[in-house]
């Protein structure tokens, strides 16, 4: 396909997954409180949103501000995140997220990339996410549902896995007003419809317009 083919296909999904989930929600239950989403954003590393939301409901009752985190001692956090898994390394990088936070941007989370990438235990995938969720500005964020699936459609071949080259391809082929929602579009659709193992290709509603549904029926 040719980029234009493509834009012109990824417009007819985002079109197809408005009508299938409209409304596009994170799974991540952040309330409103952007410092609360750059915590479980990076909480969320090899981890399931649900645990995120799980554990995260008793750690922002303890510590319900980002200054009560950042000067919450490192063993505390540790205990609250153990079930997320790397706890030792995500505790150290929220309480240092949250001095930073507060420290340095008066506890305002910043909207640009360049910030965001500063803080601790932040890549893009999570700055994208904050900077669609909380400011509106678009972004992709390369999650495995979104490299998986994507990849699928046919926008770029199945065995790219890389995360930056997925989400520059994305960006160019998805409008930035759409991008956010299309994000966590795919994940629920990934999770019904277009799992890892076992997709479900002769019941898709999206088979026509994806690559591998189309060779799935050939």
């Amino acid at each position: 396909m040719t980029k234009k083919q493509k834009r012109e296909r990824m417009s007819r999904i985002v079109e197809q997954l408005k009508e299938i989930y409209p409304d596009a929600t994170c799974a991540l239950q952040w309330e409103g409180e952007p410092w609360r989403l750059l915590i479980m954003g990076m909480l969320s590393a090899q981890c399931t949103d649900a645990r995120v939301n799980l554990v995260c409901e008793e750690l922002f009752r303890v510590y319900p501000t980002a200054r009560d985190l950042a000067n919450a001692p490192i063993e505390e956090i540790e205990g609250y995140i153990r079930s997320c898994g790397l706890y030792h390394t995500k505790a150290k990088n929220a309480k240092a997220a949250c001095a930073l936070l507060v420290e340095e941007y008066g506890g305002v989370l910043p909207d640009e990339m360049d910030d965001l990438l500063r803080f601790p235990g932040v890549g893009r995938k999570v700055a994208n996410l904050l900077l669609g969720d909380v400011y509106h500005k678009g972004g992709i964020v390369a999650d495995t549902h979104c490299i998986r699936i994507c990849g699928r459609f046919g926008m770029y071949p199945e065995t790219q896995k890389d995360p930056l080259k997925v989400e520059r391809t994305m960006d160019e082929l998805v409008e930035r007003d759409e991008q956010s929602d299309f994000c966590h579009r795919i994940v629920q659709f990934g999770r019904d419809t277009c799992s890892a193992r076992s997709p479900q290709c002769p019941t898709c509603p999206l088979r026509d317009l994806c690559q591998h549904g189309v060779k799935q029926q050939q």
